[in-house]
Order: structure tokens, then C-alpha cells, then sequence
């Protein structure tokens, strides 16, 4: 089976790394692909918004099936024109991608379900922000950018002055461009956070361990939201929590697919808050996370492609995936200046070898002359296996401190 992977971050190294190990695999192709990945994956020059070239691709070298890892070319409706032409694909349908394009439309997707979420309002010019902002006697309360915003779109407000400066910077001053066109204002949760993960062909569901993402960039979770700066996989959680995520979310989710005519197959990811009232839903995204995916392709002992493949057929019912049983944390290195304004072009050294059950994962580099260099915010991700989670620190963070750039920044408390 010959693969074609979209995307050319962390989480498409992740998925090249975990795809590459199948015994069904033909040939392993990636566009536009990175330096690392090229080590796995031929990567042609075309663009993943090219969507005729990457059909030529597809048909020029026989690929069955497309994995489309980022969320951009998913909300631009890669998979639909793939899948009109005959061609296998991972990765929901541009509707199903709303979920993530608009933080309004998911919101109103999980009211119209019963999926559990917290109380929102969507506000759709700066001044009815202010108006409602001036009126809200809650605090601490969350604005989040409507659209895409590489993760970095949700401003968790102390008092009105964070608030009215959160409308500011997304409404007024546009910093994420057109996705601040409209904000939600949403009710603050409080709990532990955790990524739940599900493959899904749009009637079954399998999930995937559950992990969790470390999001501000300092330690104590302090400093600005990022895209992540690290995670931990699997998270042991009760059973009457895994149970409500069972029925109350992932089962919901589907019978609200169906309800409403949408086409999914790929994976969905639901941000939970466990509250004091149970698991609620921060966000959906429709595509895999980054990095919990660098936490969770080490931990599944079974071949993943099958399962890719089931869903895009169609035939995920009655799948399982085996674990390794281990622990994997994984960590992320950021540029210097990350997230406001990364500086790019640094040298990194010790990223070769690394010891058995250590992985790095590009996210950011670039390679010139033999060797690699920053070129992204977050430039890479450490992530190590072991029994259990204090061994798994242990061997990530002992790995971290052999990697070298000008600049680097991570994170000391990832897993705990």
C-alpha cells in the first residue's frame, strides 16, 4: 500500500515514523513534507494547497491512501476533492472540518447534541464585545478567536481589562488575520485537562489512549498559550470519566455526524476539562494533535495503518489497537522568542544518537550543508518511553539536555 502523507510538522514526522514501521506499507510519500521527514518519505516539491498536483502526485505514483495531518488543507476541502476523484482518504470533509474552523460552529454543534460544554456567547463586532464584556460580572472568563489560529487563539481573562485587551488584539488589531473576525466569549472551567483522541469512519469509533498537552511555556503553566509545548500519554482517568467521554461525547459526536448529514472520516479530538461536573468539552479539532501524537504514536504496539486505512473505507467497526504498555513524555524545544516572535536560521546540535526508546521529531527545521537548523517557533520534540512516567521524564529530559541552539526554551515539568 503506497501512503501519501499531508503536512510537514511534528505530528506528520510522528505519523511518517509510526506508518514507516508497517509491513504493508508500499512506498511512503509526504508532501510538502520537511529534512527529517525526507529521511522516511519521498517529498516533492508541491504545495498542500496545490490540490491538482497533489492528485497528479497520487495518480503518478499509485498512492491508495492520503493522510492529511495539518488542519488548513482539511477547512480548505483537500479530502472532498480527493475523494470525488476516487482517490482514499484519512481526513473529514470540509464540513466536518468546521468543527475546528470555527470555534461557533462547533459550539453550536455540541448545544444542538447534548455534548457537554461550557456556557458561550458568540459576539460579532468589537463594540458588542465591549458591551458584553462591560457587562459580565464573572471573572475569570475565556475569549477565543472564531477561526483558525494555530492554536494560540484562547485568552483565558483574569478581570475586564484582559478581556477588553483579548477583543483588542483579536478583533481590532487582527493578529490571527480573518479568524478574529468574531470572538466567543465562553464560561470559565476549572479541572485537569486531558486530549482524548478518536479514529473514526463516521459510525465507529476507536479511541486512543488518552494524553495530555502542556499549552502555556513556562513551567507551572505560566507565560503566553502556545501550539504546545509538550505532553504525556497515556493519562489514567476513572472509569466514570472515561465512561461520560464513551456515551456523553464520543457517542454524541457521532449520532450528531449522522443527525446532521455530515461526512467524517478521520480523526477527532475532543479538549476536556474534568470538572467538578464531569468531562466537558473545551474544543474539537478534526484533525490529530501536536505534540500529543509525538506522545502517542511510541505507546501503540499495533500496526496504525490498517486502521487508517478501515476508516477512509469505512469498516472501522470492531478495530483495536494494542498498546506497548509503556509511558511516553514528550517534549518540546521553542525558538528563542517563541510564541511572539521566533527567531529562525540557529544551529542545533545533539540531535544524533539518541538512546533505544528516544525519538525526535521535527517540527521546525531545516537542513543546509548536512545539518539542521531552526526555522519554526517550535523546532522539535524529545519524546521517550519507559515503564512508567518518572523514567519517561527521566530519559526525555536527559535527551533534551544533549540537544543545543542559541535561544532554546522548554519547558521542566512536562508529565508531572
Amino acid at each position: 500500500m503506497n501512503v501519501l502523507i499531508i503536512g510537514s510538522g511534528g505530528r506528520e514526522h510522528a505519523l511518517a515514523w509510526k506508518i514507516k514501521q508497517s509491513p504493508v506499507l508500499g512506498k511512503l510519500h509526504c508532501i510538502p513534507g520537511s529534512a527529517a521527514i525526507a529521511g522516511l518519505a519521498s517529498c516533492p516539491e508541491i504545495r498542500q494547497d496545490d490540490h491538482d498536483g497533489i492528485y497528479g502526485y497520487c495518480l503518478a505514483n499509485a498512492v491508495d491512501l492520503v493522510v492529511v495531518g495539518p488542519e488548513a488543507p482539511l477547512a480548505k476541502g483537500l479530502p472532498d476533492f480527493l475523494a470525488a476523484k476516487g482517490i482514499k482518504v484519512f481526513g473529514p470533509s470540509q464540513r466536518g472540518a468546521m468543527l475546528e474552523a470555527s470555534k461557533q460552529f462547533a459550539k453550536e454543534f455540541m448545544r444542538r447534541n447534548d455534548i457537554p460544554t461550557a456556557d458561550f456567547t458568540p459576539l460579532y463586532s468589537a463594540a458588542a464585545a465591549r458591551e458584553r464584556i462591560a457587562a459580565n460580572r464573572r471573572y475569570p472568563v475565556v475569549i477565543k478567536a472564531d477561526g483558525l489560529a494555530a492554536g494560540k487563539g484562547v485568552r483565558v481573562c483574569a478581570d475586564e481589562a484582559e478581556a477588553l485587551a483579548a477583543v483588542e488584539d483579536f478583533m481590532e488589531k487582527r493578529i490571527f488575520g480573518g479568524s478574529g473576525s468574531k470572538v466567543i466569549m465562553e464560561e470559565f472551567l476549572t479541572g485537569p485537562e486531558v486530549s482524548v483522541m478518536a479514529l473514526t469512519d463516521g459510525e465507529s469509533a476507536m479511541l486512543l489512549p488518552v494524553s495530555r498537552d502542556h499549552k502555556r511555556l513556562k513551567d507551572g503553566d505560566k507565560g503566553p498559550n502556545t501550539g504546545g509545548m509538550g505532553a504525556i500519554c497515556p493519562v489514567p482517568l476513572p472509569e466514570e470519566d472515561m465512561e461520560t467521554i464513551r456515551t456523553a461525547v464520543i457517542r454524541r459526536f457521532l449520532d450528531g455526524l449522522k443527525r446532521e448529514r455530515i461526512p467524517y472520516r478521520g480523526v477527532i479530538y475532543a479538549g476536556l476539562m474534568l470538572t467538578p461536573d464531569g468531562p466537558k468539552v473545551l474544543e474539537f479539532n478534526v484533525r490529530f494533535g501536536d505534540p500529543e501524537t509525538q506522545a502517542i504514536m511510541p505507546v501503540i504496539k499495533s500496526d496504525l495503518l490498517p486502521a487508517l486505512c478501515a476508516c477512509a473505507e469505512g469498516r472501522l467497526a470492531g478495530r483495536e489497537l494494542d498498546l506497548t504498555g509503556e509511558t511516553c513524555v514528550a517534549v518540546v524545544a521553542a525558538a528563542a522568542g517563541y510564541p511572539e516572535s521566533p527567531v529562525t536560521g540557529r544551529p542545533i546540535t545533539g540531535l544524533y544518537d539518541q538512546p533505544a526508546g528516544v525519538q525526535v521529531f521535527h517540527s521546525g527545521t531545516s537542513s543546509k550543508d548536512g545539518g539542521y537548523f531552526t526555522s519554526g517557533g517550535r523546532v522539535l520534540c524529545v519524546s521517550a518511553c519507559a515503564a512508567d512516567a518518572a523514567l519517561a521524564r527521566g530519559k526525555a529530559y536527559e535527551a533534551m539536555r544533549g540537544i543545543r541552539f542559541e535561544g532554546m526554551q522548554y519547558r521542566g515539568d512536562i508529565g508531572l
